[in-house]
């Protein structure tokens, strides 16, 4: 993870505080299930040690940014059980004027440094939260981010699955056409696929549903639910989906709907972690995810403040597999 730091996501949130809390809630959390490193500016180490469990370990890196799923590495393990970490060409969610990209374009290359993993560089402009995969061979992706002229102008989309298949392991690509539209505006992603749908496990994905026809998402959730339904993965299986209607009433102070999704959760050991918004929907979804997982601990936090500044508890967090080798 990566301590909150950027003064657009704070001023989103509302103040320092709020990002804090938000961003620590998630990392204590996690602690109880597996180890938990935070980055943070080395400016901002003692604050972030006031708010962190002692079983958090803290490491200090220039960071501009606090979103990990998109600035760090995305780890894989090969065949042989050793560890490697993609190293994707970050250029700040298509070259958005973020003075501090610098820094998180570096991020990746020390994460993979500190965890003894082989960098796997690509020359792919791509973020963690661009991407699902199943495990199996099959990878979600949207056509909005990887085939954006703002990230890989000159690559063909079959270039594109070549890349990510090399990378990944992939052998098969289903591509959504867009994201939510808060995620879309001018401090989104351009339609991360980590708000729109995830695989809970092989051949069973949950989508963000969107049942108000007066939604400006409805029409987008409806399109990428019925695509869903008519694809099979990798190993030619078709999809169960499961539908997790967004919260209802959250909005940005322009009245745009906020991109808040249930399909925005981190598997962790023995858990799984989610995201509440204070809204009925919450018990829903708690409710399908232990129905889901009778055998993992069903923890639900609160993340509208890490909406707020732009993403959720899957966008501020990187998993990192244990491995008894290192070097894929």
């Amino acid at each position: 993870m990566a301590w909150p730091c950027s003064s657009a996501v704070i001023d989103s949130i509302g103040s320092a505080q709020k990002a804090h809390e938000a961003w620590s809630t998630v990392a204590n959390t996690i602690a109880g299930f597996e180890p938990v490193t935070m980055v943070c500016n080395p400016e901002d180490e003692g604050t972030a040690r006031g708010y962190l469990a002692p079983e958090v370990t803290l490491i200090t890196h220039p960071i501009g940014d606090s979103w990990m799923r998109d600035a760090g590495a995305t780890f894989v393990v090969n065949e042989a059980g050793a560890l490697g970490g993609i190293d994707w060409t970050f250029n700040g969610w298509g070259g958005r004027t973020f003075p501090e990209g610098a820094a998180d374009a570096l991020l990746a290359r020390r994460l993979i440094s500190e965890t003894g993993a082989t960098r796997i560089p690509s020359k792919l402009v791509n973020e963690g939260g661009g991407i699902h995969v199943d495990g199996e061979g099959t990878v979600l992706l949207t056509e909005t981010v990887q085939l954006n002229h703002n990230r890989n102008p000159s690559w063909t989309r079959a270039e594109v699955e070549a890349e990510i298949h090399a990378r990944l392991g992939t052998r098969k690509a289903i591509w959504l056409p867009r994201g939510l539209l808060g995620d879309t505006m001018d401090n989104g992603t351009d339609g991360h696929v980590d708000t729109l749908a995830n695989f809970v496990k092989p051949g069973v994905v949950v989508v963000h549903g969107q049942p108000d026809p007066n939604h400006p998402d409805h029409q987008t959730a409806t399109e990428i639910e019925a695509i869903l339904r008519r694809e099979t993965d990798a190993k030619g299986r078709p999809l169960e989906v499961i539908v997790l209607n967004g919260p209802e009433g959250l909005f940005e102070d322009d009245g745009t709907p906020m991109p808040c999704s249930y399909v925005n959760f981190s598997f962790v050991n023995g858990g799984v972690v989610l995201c509440g918004f204070g809204t009925p929907q919450d018990a829903e979804v708690e409710s399908v995810f232990r129905r889901l997982f009778n055998d993992r601990t069903v923890v639900m936090v609160p993340a509208l403040n890490i909406f707020k500044g732009g993403g959720g508890v899957h966008c501020i967090t990187q998993q990192e597999p244990l491995c008894q080798t290192n070097g894929a």
